[in-house]
């Protein structure tokens, strides 16, 4: 996918956190450690840092939800994470974002932080974001 599609799709995806722009993408894709699993309808960008491997989003199309591509993503975001020496995983997540949460969850992601107040909605309200971590070894 391109900074252009990645960045469209991640609009249909969120408002919470905000959606991240083309630029970004493009910006984000050009930093050493980071790399993209995707599929037509859903994409996950990761960050490789030495024994750690960061999960920076993960989206899938508003209408291939609940058919598992959210799983197979992070399967192949695992995946790579450890082919390329990770450890273990983390991410952040709003902790309104239910449907999210019950994924990591099914991965075996734990809790291991809260970063109060992190996000901030359209309306303006703010939101905790859950720092969350999985063994890969």
């Amino acid at each position: 996918m391109s900074p252009a599609e990645l960045a469209a799709l991640h609009a249909a995806c969120f408002e919470t956190p905000r959606p991240w722009t083309e630029a970004e993408f493009a910006d984000l894709l050009d930093m050493p450690g980071v790399f993209l699993c995707d599929s037509p309808d859903g994409f996950v960008l990761g960050r490789l840092l030495v024994d750690e491997c960061e999960l920076l989003t993960l989206a899938v199309a508003p209408s291939a939800r609940r058919k598992g591509r959210g799983h197979a993503l992070l399967s192949d975001f695992e995946a790579r994470a450890r082919a390329g020496g990770a450890a273990t995983a983390l991410l952040e997540v709003s902790a309104e974002n239910a449907a999210a949460r019950a994924l990591y969850d099914s991965r075996g992601y734990r809790e291991a932080g809260c970063r109060k107040k992190y996000y901030r909605t359209p309306e303006g309200r703010r939101v905790d974001a859950l720092v969350l971590v999985r063994d890969l070894v």
